[in-house]
């Protein structure tokens, strides 16, 4: 499945490694980029906040700490962002068109049941595995209670936060060849229960908890301005 991810080539400059870049770049610019790893805009303002940042490590240190006091707002937020995708590239086989109606039925049992987007992180699976294990995934999430799969959904969302910042703040050299291995189904119906600790408000059926959230619409990206969001 291949989110939509953050574009390195804006951290392309020459003479500058993309985490100096990152670190550099003016506040709006940089919310902009962060919003396409994690589309809570907290979360991005948080990040941004706290630079600059003296390696990659300290910054995924910094992002799976903002990821783990994500609210339940926070989080309906940023999956409201997530886009529908399907975790192998190109046409598939005749081998595999079973397995994609397969997922795209799951999917369906998914929006109904947890009325969110469904996300999983596919780093470390090779190409050819990922439609399976996607597969085996959302069957495997459709047996968790709401609380239980709100919960399961907020870590794999820190998970491919975390995979897409990676991306981001990588050298061309190390980045050539690789392939997002990330992934997430957006489902509009319903609205979840909240995790321990952050129990959403409810609201009409038909929507997630985000309240401006309608199905089938996504939230446009970055800053309305040209600074970031208070």
């Amino acid at each position: 499945m291949s989110p939509s991810t953050p574009h390195s080539t804006a951290l392309a400059a020459p003479g500058h490694a993309p985490l100096d870049r990152l670190n550099a770049a003016d506040p709006a610019t940089a919310y902009a980029l962060l919003l396409e790893c994690c589309g809570s805009a907290g979360w991005a303002r948080r990040i941004v906040a706290h630079r600059p940042y003296p390696d990659v490590d300290t910054l995924l240190a910094a992002a799976d700490e903002a990821s783990y006091d994500l609210s339940a707002d926070d989080l309906a937020e940023a999956l409201a962002r997530e886009t529908a995708s399907h975790p192998l590239d190109g046409e598939p086989g005749p081998s595999t068109l079973a397995a994609h109606t397969a997922l795209r039925a799951a999917q369906d049992a998914y929006e109904q049941q947890f009325g969110h987007a469904f996300l999983i992180c596919l780093d470390g699976h090779p190409p050819e595995h990922r439609l399976d294990h996607a597969l085996a995934g959302i069957r495997a999430r459709l047996e968790n209670e709401p609380h239980e799969e709100w919960a399961v959904t907020a870590d794999e969302l820190r998970r491919l936060a975390r995979s897409r910042l990676a991306r981001l703040t990588a050298d061309a050299a190390d980045s050539t060849g690789t392939t997002d291995s990330t992934g997430t189904v957006h489902a509009p119906a319903g609205h979840p229960a909240g995790a321990a600790g952050h129990a959403p408000a409810a609201v009409p059926a038909g929507r997630t908890c985000a309240a401006a959230y309608t199905p089938g619409a996504r939230p446009p990206r970055g800053p309305a301005g040209p600074s970031v969001p208070d």
